[in-house]
């Protein structure tokens, strides 16, 4: 049991830390920073955080686990405000869907005793705001922890340990590796869905009345913050330019394939897909 887990910035992920934690026994303390005054006093009136301080630096500063659950734009900035008062042999990770550029700085920035360690849950929903953080969003799902060659190995022991308590199946794999795999996996999808929502709101606006759940499944990561993702789409710029070329190639064939009315093509496209779906994990 860890005698103070901190979390900065609890959003949905960050709460829902905090919340597992608290469920699984995990810290003895949980103390919690949110940047508004109001959020602050909401939090500390739940019964899974002992304490939400005024600064990050004082919610940091008796802590033997951190996590940084800001969007990617502000873990380091925030990380380098709260690192003066981090205690020697602190261990410091992150919750933000790109990892490459935080990983670099973020072991910069907590030089001098304690630790950092990248790491990403693959949860969450398009829902945003700690009021709507789950004390099992963690349940099975998978998190990369993505230590360098410079990481301590025992804090990314630890950080592995930490994810595995919370309910989580961790894979690690390092921060370079892991931001190919989710510009594939999750950036891309959330580009697509939205682009289809952008396009379709060209068209006239009735025919949305007319869907079935299919564009709704389709496009539901379609209502997730644009801010949020405005941010992760200019970390990992490169990554997902790279995979959007390979989409369009296989778009394209789509397309060539319909025009041409080779429509054996068509059906092992479809079939691909419908045979990659169906390996899938059962959802929790």
């Amino acid at each position: 049991m860890l005698d103070q887990l901190t979390v900065l910035a609890p959003g949905l992920i960050g709460a829902s830390v905090a919340r597992a934690a608290h469920a699984r026994g995990v810290a003895r303390r949980i103390v919690l920073w949110a940047r508004r005054p109001e959020t602050r006093l909401s939090l500390a009136e739940q019964a899974w955080c002992t304490a939400a301080p005024e600064t990050p630096e004082e919610a940091v500063a008796e802590a033997s686990f951190v996590v940084v659950a800001a969007p990617v734009d502000i873990v380091v900035p925030l990380l380098r405000q709260a690192a003066p008062r981090l205690r020697p042999g602190a261990v410091v990770c992150d919750v933000g869907s790109v990892k490459a550029e935080i990983c670099r700085h973020g072991h910069d920035a907590v030089q001098g005793g304690a630790h950092f360690v990248g790491a990403h849950p693959m949860a969450g929903s398009e829902k945003t705001g700690w009021q709507n953080a789950k004390a099992e969003l963690f349940d099975g799902r998978t998190c990369f922890v993505t230590p360098e060659a410079r990481t301590d190995p025992g804090a990314a022991t630890a950080v592995a340990r930490f994810w595995r308590d919370l309910g989580a199946e961790v894979v690690s794999t390092s921060p370079d590796t892991h931001d190919e795999i989710v510009a594939h996996i999750s950036h891309l999808p959330q580009l697509l869905a939205s682009s289809l929502c952008a396009f379709l709101a060209t068209r006239d606006q009735a025919w949305r009345n007319y869907a079935g759940g299919g564009l709704r499944d389709t496009t539901r990561i379609a209502a997730s913050d644009p801010r949020l993702w405005r941010s992760i789409l200019e970390e990992n710029r490169d990554e997902v330019l790279r995979a959007l070329r390979q989409f369009q190639d296989e778009l394209e064939g789509f397309q060539a394939a319909l025009a041409n009315r080779d429509f054996a093509e068509v059906a092992a496209r479809l079939e691909r897909g419908r045979a990659y779906r169906d390996k899938f994990r059962p959802s929790l």
